[in-house]
């Protein structure tokens, strides 16, 4: 189905970013598993790229795109490389950047924007605490002024990037009697002392991605690191969150339809009984379940991908996108799995790595059922 999202700037971008993608991330995309980690010199030809400056003005070395779209066809190529990938370098250029350029001070946008852009500047968000899950009103990191600094003390988990970021965003309480209206954000730097990285986590997919846990003992931190304004970074949170799972469902639908473009060529070749498997009656109805799924997702994703063009996507709206898309994409890559028969439990196979990789979209960003939650008091609940 022709998604008439795009023009042919984007769809030019969208071959550029596919090429990228071909030539330095698949090559060394199994290296990158192993190692648990993307290395920097893909970050650096991310880089180059201009995949990472997309929304960084140009007198830091951005692209200026001004158009979100730009930021979904990249999403939607490395997704198509795995979630993983899609997730680390989006948490970078998708999720964070918004927060540098609009809500950091003039000093720290001139200090960091340049090597953002570049790739030499890794960036990590760091929101999840211990026992804390999707309830970030229930922050237990804390800061607290110490003359002109901040010194921040808490731990944080599940961190994409974290131990490869040179720049963290950091939610703390600011103010623990005021709750969700006493949290600050702020941007730490890498080898602060009292910040501390803890090990890699071991993760059941995912494993090119380098997640980890973050601890802040005595951390000092300048006044100029406070990202936006004291005491408003639970609503800085809220702002940016939609289009943070707008982002996840963009990705969550490139990748299983990518798997299920994959899974389609299998079923036309693989033969059993004498006969393609995709030929079977059951396998064919199946078959076209899936793809009607996919796109039938894609028109809803797209739409919302309009909407923030539009400046008009409600956190609703794109609670809903989050949850179904995490939800269609599981499903689907199930079904993949069990088209490939025995193959698909195999880890080798791609199918089996996207399964695996997949799992985790209805939980991050929000679990799946928060997402019920929001879109249940939207309907007045």
């Amino acid at each position: 189905m022709d998604r008439l999202l795009f023009d042919d700037d984007h769809d030019l971008f969208r071959d550029a970013v596919a090429a990228f993608a071909s030539r330095e991330l698949l090559p060394h995309h199994e290296r990158f598993a192993a190692e648990r980690r993307i290395d920097r010199a893909a970050w650096r030809a991310a880089g180059e790229q201009g995949v990472l400056g997309l929304e960084v003005p140009e007198e830091f070395g951005g692209g200026a795109a001004g158009d979100y779209r730009f930021n979904a066809v990249a999403c939607e190529e490395l997704a198509k490389v795995s979630m993983a990938v899609a997730s680390c370098f989006s948490i970078h250029f998708d999720v964070i950047a918004p927060y540098l350029v609009d809500l950091a001070t003039a000093e720290r946008r001139a200090e960091w924007l340049p090597r953002f852009c570049s790739g030499e500047l890794i960036t990590a968000i760091a929101m999840t605490e211990p026992g804390g899950g999707s309830d970030l009103a229930a922050i237990r990191t804390t800061a607290r002024r110490d003359g002109s600094d901040w010194i921040i003390d808490g731990a944080k988990t599940f961190i994409t990037n974290g131990h490869s970021a040179d720049l963290v965003l950091v939610a703390a309480s600011t103010d623990a009697r005021r709750g969700a209206k006493g949290i600050t954000l702020f941007a730490v730097e890498a080898g602060t002392p009292g910040f501390r990285r803890g090990r890699k986590l071991d993760k059941i997919g995912q494993p090119e991605a380098d997640t980890a846990e973050l601890s802040f003992t005595d951390v000092r931190v300048p006044a100029a690191n406070v990202v936006g304004e004291v005491g408003r970074g639970f609503v800085h949170m809220m702002e940016h969150l939609p289009r943070e799972r707008l982002g996840a469902a963009v990705s969550n639908i490139a990748h299983a339809a990518q798997i299920l473009t994959e899974t389609l060529g299998y079923a036309r070749h693989r033969t059993a009984f004498g006969q393609p498997i995709g030929s079977f009656q059951h396998n064919k109805f199946l078959l076209a379940e899936l793809v009607t799924r996919i796109e039938v997702a894609q028109a809803y994703v797209d739409h919302c991908v309009r909407l923030h063009v539009a400046r008009a996507l409600s956190a609703a709206d794109a609670a809903k996108a989050k949850w179904w898309s995490a939800q269609v994409q599981n499903d689907v890559l199930d079904a993949c799995v069990q088209l490939h028969g025995g193959y698909g439990y195999m880890s080798e196979y791609r199918v089996a790595r996207a399964w695996t990789d997949a799992r985790v979209t209805k939980i991050w960003a929000g679990s799946n059922e928060i997402m019920k939650e929001l879109i249940g008091r939207d309907l007045g609940l």
